[in-house]
């Protein structure tokens, strides 16, 4: 009796965990996204560093925080990338470069939600910021330079004050 009431908390076990499994795979879909550009779904999570999508494409994270955003890498050559967005912060958000090669963005990712972006980058300055509500305003942005030295910051010409 014991080992029939054993084994039929087992089986039942594992039926739940596949029903949970199922179902969880149920949940995914594009709710309340929007925006243009070229995208795809996005990667399971991993603690594990993201690899190369495919060959001669370069793999950058973005960080998505409330109103920062933190890139892998910072020089850029002319090429094909995926920026891995990942929404770290408790405000829903997306990620948006904008320059020479156009516009593309993700769909507005809830808090822990994640999406490749995949995006051909030419030589040029492009913005980069999140599209939701005013919080490119509030900080949440940075720029990239693609193929040359990044542009200096905060300079002032030296006064010589005439000598």
């Amino acid at each position: 009796m014991t080992c029939t009431l054993t084994r039929n908390r087992v089986v039942l076990g594992l039926a739940a965990g596949a029903l949970a499994g199922v179902l969880a795979g149920c949940g995914s879909g594009n709710a309340g996204g929007h925006g243009g550009g070229a995208k795809t779904s996005a990667p399971p999570e991993s603690s594990a560093p993201p690899k190369s999508s495919a060959p001669g494409v370069t793999q950058v994270k973005a960080d998505l925080t409330d109103f920062h955003i933190a890139l892998s890498q910072t020089t850029f050559k002319a090429g094909d990338y995926a920026f891995v967005a990942k929404n770290s912060g408790h405000h829903d958000h997306a990620l948006e470069i904008e320059g020479p090669a156009g516009e593309h963005r993700t769909k507005t990712l809830a808090p822990g939600a994640s999406e490749t972006l995949k995006v051909t980058l030419k030589s040029g300055t492009y913005e980069v910021y999140c599209p939701v509500d005013a919080h490119k305003d509030m900080g949440m942005k940075t720029e990239i330079t693609v193929g040359g030295a990044a542009a200096p910051v905060n300079t002032t010409p030296s006064q010589n004050n005439g000598y």
